[in-house]
C-alpha cells in the first residue's frame, strides 16, 4: 500500500496532457470532491468521485493492446464488485470532443446524485 502511495503521488506531479486538461478545465471545479490517481486497493485510478463511487479513467493508445484490455477488463470488474461505476474515455476523445467528455460525466453525477443508492 505505502508503495502505491508513493507511485500515486508521482502520477499526480506527472500528469498526461488530456489528464491536465479535464483535471483543470472541468473536474477541479466540480461541486464535489474529486481525487486524483486515488489508491483503491491494489489499484491507482485516475480520477474518483468518492461520495457517488464514480472513477473515471482515461485511457491511451496502451490500453488498446489486447494484455491491457484484458488487465482493464479485471481491474474494472474487480472496482465494479466494490460498488464504482467506471467511466472511460479515450485520450482521442478528451482531445477531440471536451464538450461530450464533460457532459457525460456531467450526466453521471446528476443521475448518481439524483438516486445514490444505484451505486451501493
Amino acid at each position: 500500500m505505502q508503495k502505491l502511495t508513493s507511485v500515486s503521488k508521482t502520477l499526480r506531479k506527472n500528469m498526461t496532457p488530456e489528464e491536465r486538461h479535464l483535471w483543470y478545465d472541468f473536474l477541479v471545479n466540480l461541486p464535489v470532491t474529486v481525487r486524483r490517481q486515488m489508491v483503491i486497493h491494489e489499484y491507482i485510478v485516475d480520477f474518483c468521485i468518492p461520495k457517488y463511487r464514480i472513477v473515471i479513467e482515461l485511457d491511451g493508445i496502451q490500453h488498446e493492446t489486447p494484455n491491457n484490455q484484458n488487465a482493464d477488463y479485471i481491474r474494472d470488474m474487480f472496482l465494479s464488485q466494490q460498488g464504482y461505476l467506471i467511466l472511460r474515455y479515450p485520450n482521442s476523445l478528451i482531445r477531440n470532443n471536451f464538450r461530450f467528455v464533460c457532459e457525460d460525466i456531467r450526466t453521471h453525477l446528476h443521475s448518481a446524485s439524483a438516486n445514490p443508492s444505484k451505486f451501493f
